[in-house]
C-alpha cells in the first residue's frame, strides 16, 4: 500500500460531535439549533454549486421542486418528516430548504453525474480478531470536509443512530445500537423520478436490526433515484443492494468479502449502466484495488490495516484516498469511516485520509 506511514505529519482535528435524544420533532429541533451554522454554511455551498451548473428561476422554485419528494417522505417515514419539520424549526430555515439538505442528488441528477465513494465489508474470518468490519471513504465535493458532523441521535420509539453526515441531513452513513451498518454508494442511471429520497435510504434500513428486514423495507418504499447499500449485522453477515428506482441487485460477499464502488455489478443490473469512458473506468480501478488489498491482507485484517488500505493511494488518480486535483475534479475523499457495527464502534478521519488521524467513538449508552 503506498500511504504517507509519518503519523505525526497527520492532522487530528475531528468533525464535531452531537448527541440528540427525544422523539423525532425534538431531535430534529435539537440538531437544527446545535448545528445552526453549519446548515447555513451547507445551504449556501449547495446553492453556489447548484447555480454554477443551471439558472433556478427562484429560491421559492427550488423550494417547491424540493417539496415534491415530501409526501413520499411522509408515506413511507414519517418519522423522517418529523425530524426534518424540527431541524427547518430549530436552525430557522424554511421546510422547503430542509428538504432540499436531503435531496441534493436528485436535484442535481438531470444536469449533473459524479463518481464518489469506495465501501467495504468483511467478515469475522477475515479478520485478525474476529471482529467484522464495514465502512467506507466518502467523496463528495472538497466542501464537504468543512461541514461534516457526527450525530448520535436517540429517539424514542426507534434504534438509536450514530452517523457521519453533512451538517442538516439527518441521514448518510453509520450504524444503530442494534449491531447494524450501513455505508453507501453513488450509482448512474436512467429513470430517476420523483419519490423517497436516496440519502434517506441509509437511516430507513438502520430502523431496523436484521439485513432481511432492511432489504424489505429498502425494498418496499417508491424510490426515486439509484444507490448502492453495503449492510451488515450484529452477526457480521453483510450483503450489498444495488438499488435503482424499480429493481434491487443482491450481490452476496465472496470469502466473506465485500467491495463496491460506483458501477453495478449485480448481474441482473449490468444493463442500467450509464457511466462511461474515464469515469467508468476510474470506478473499476478503485473496485479492483479495494478488492486487492482485502484479499491480500485476509486473516489479518483489523482496524489498524483498514486505516491503511482507506489512505492508499497507489493507483492515483483513480485512487481510494482521493486529493484536491485527482481525476481533474473537485472531488476529495472528505471522510473516511471504518465501524465494527456489533460492538456499537466507529472510527471517523476528516479526509484525505492519509492527512488525518482517525478518532475512536462508541454509543455513549
Amino acid at each position: 500500500m503506498s500511504s504517507d506511514s509519518n503519523s505525526a505529519a497527520r492532522s487530528t482535528k475531528t468533525f464535531p460531535y452531537y448527541k440528540f435524544k427525544g422523539n423525532h420533532r425534538q431531535i430534529g429541533q435539537q440538531y437544527g439549533e446545535a448545528c445552526r451554522s453549519l446548515i447555513m454554511l451547507h445551504r449556501d455551498y449547495a446553492l453556489e454549486r447548484l447555480r454554477k451548473a443551471v439558472e433556478i428561476p427562484s429560491l421559492d422554485a427550488l423550494e417547491e421542486a424540493a417539496l415534491q419528494y415530501r409526501p413520499y417522505v411522509q408515506k413511507y417515514a414519517p418519522f423522517f418528516d418529523e425530524e426534518i419539520q424540527g431541524l427547518a424549526e430549530g436552525a430557522g430555515i424554511s421546510l422547503g430548504v430542509a428538504y432540499f439538505l436531503q435531496l441534493r442528488a436528485e436535484l442535481y441528477h438531470y444536469f449533473d453525474t459524479t463518481d464518489e465513494c469506495t465501501t467495504f465489508a468483511v467478515s469475522a474470518a477475515a479478520t485478525r480478531d474476529g471482529i467484522p468490519l464495514i465502512g467506507q471513504n466518502a467523496d463528495l465535493p472538497a466542501f464537504y470536509q468543512e461541514i461534516g458532523v457526527l450525530v448520535e441521535a436517540h429517539p424514542d420509539d426507534k434504534p438509536a443512530t450514530f452517523m457521519l453526515t453533512p451538517a442538516g441531513q439527518i441521514s448518510y452513513i453509520g450504524i444503530n445500537d442494534q449491531g447494524m451498518g450501513v455505508f453507501a454508494n453513488f450509482l448512474e442511471c436512467d429513470g430517476w423520478r420523483v419519490g423517497f429520497p436516496r440519502y434517506l435510504l441509509s437511516r430507513l434500513a438502520l430502523t431496523q436490526s436484521s439485513l432481511a428486514d432492511a432489504m424489505e423495507v429498502v425494498s418496499n418504499v417508491y424510490r426515486a433515484s439509484s444507490r448502492n447499500l453495503i449492510m451488515m449485522d450484529k452477526d457480521g453477515n453483510s450483503l450489498d443492494l444495488e438499488t435503482v428506482p424499480n429493481k434491487i441487485g443482491i450481490i452476496e460477499p465472496n470469502n466473506g468479502l465485500l467491495a463496491h464502488s460506483n458501477h453495478f455489478i449485480a448481474s441482473d443490473l449490468l444493463g442500467e449502466e450509464r457511466k462511461q469512458g474515464e469515469a467508468l473506468e476510474n470506478s473499476r480501478i478503485r473496485l479492483q484495488r479495494m478488492q486487492h488489498l482485502l484479499e491480500q491482507h485476509y486473516g489479518r485484517i483489523d482496524v489498524q490495516v483498514m486505516q491503511e488500505i482507506l489512505r492508499d493511494r497507489e493507483t492515483a488518480p483513480h485512487t481510494l484516498c482521493r486529493m484536491p486535483g485527482d481525476f481533474g475534479k473537485d472531488t476529495i475523499t472528505f471522510a473516511s469511516v471504518i465501524a465494527a457495527p456489533s460492538k456499537g464502534e466507529l472510527w471517523v478521519a476528516i479526509g484525505p485520509p492519509h492527512q488525518y488521524e482517525y478518532t475512536y467513538y462508541r454509543f455513549s449508552s
